[in-house]
């Protein structure tokens, strides 16, 4: 199985288009359906139905296996090219939106390049060689690392933690109270996986099939999601200190806070930037 036709097919199947897939790869739309007939042709078995382009089931099992694939082998190229690298003295670190505090804004040094990206964004592109940092964040047991996906050799270090609360309108009967997360199953909530705690991982902790999302945000401005909230459009579950504006419920149990990690590779000329972000001499 040949890495560029495995290219060729997730492009295809996740764009759901074999001439956008041509525009994305830089090929001729006949050589995208080459490549997709070659790969069939080697696993013996149609990936992809044609009218419309969708993955059959063969493809959609190919597809889970794919991505992470063809990560592993994006980052073992990254993972090389940092022994080789030459010094640009530029420095780029991708955030999630809420691993941005007042601290790791104080720590930034001159040179850096800021990007405030989605989670699994952070990770792929630190594994990548895109980033040379990256800071994510997510809800654990308290000094339990986050659970991550296998995206290459990376390192981890905690930056911090801080306690979670769930934001609430103004006003809402339960302001200013604690709760169990259980009992707030089913209450309206705003599905927003890129800036608040992902309602699966509430799920995860609850043990409950609730916490249904009310309406979708898949924006990462912190600010945006407060507002939604401040309108009545559901809950959210955040760092207690970025919840402004709208009420604020804290949690009883389960006993979980708000973690962030830095994550790197071979920091290179990020290492002064990594240990002001960790608390470390460089």
């Amino acid at each position: 199985m040949e890495t560029h036709l495995l290219r060729t097919f997730v492009a295809v199947a996740r764009g759901g288009s074999f001439s956008r897939a041509a525009r994305e790869l830089g090929y001729t739309q006949s050589a995208i359906s080459q490549h997709i007939a070659t790969l069939e042709h080697d696993l013996g078995t149609t990936l992809l139905t044609r009218r419309p382009v969708t993955p059959t089931r063969a493809g959609e099992r190919l597809l889970e296996h794919a991505g992470p694939l063809l990560t592993r082998l994006d980052a073992a190229r990254a993972d090389l090219a940092r022994l080789t690298a030459a010094a640009t003295g530029r420095v780029v670190l991708g955030l999630t939106p809420l691993s941005l505090t007042a601290e790791v804004a104080a720590a930034a040094q001159r040179g850096t390049e800021l990007r405030v990206l989605r989670r699994e964004d952070v990770l792929m592109e630190v594994a990548t060689g895109s980033l040379d940092l990256g800071l994510i964040d997510g809800m654990t047991a308290p000094s339990d690392p986050l659970p991550l996906p296998d995206f290459g050799p990376l390192t981890t270090t905690v930056v911090g933690e801080r306690p979670l609360a769930v934001a609430v309108p103004a006003g809402h009967p339960l302001t200013g109270r604690t709760a169990r997360l259980a009992e707030l199953a089913g209450a309206h909530w705003i599905d927003a996986p890129d800036t608040a705690i992902p309602l699966e991982r509430l799920r995860k902790s609850a043990s409950t099939d609730g916490f249904r999302g009310r309406l979708r945000y898949t924006g990462t401005d912190v600010h945006g999601l407060l507002r939604l909230v401040s309108a009545g459009q559901g809950l959210a579950l955040l760092p207690a200190d970025v919840i402004t504006g709208v009420g604020v419920l804290s949690l009883s149990s389960p006993r979980v806070v708000h973690r962030t990690e830095l994550v790197h590779g071979d920091p290179g000329e990020g290492s002064a930037l990594a240990a002001a972000l960790t608390g470390q001499r460089p």
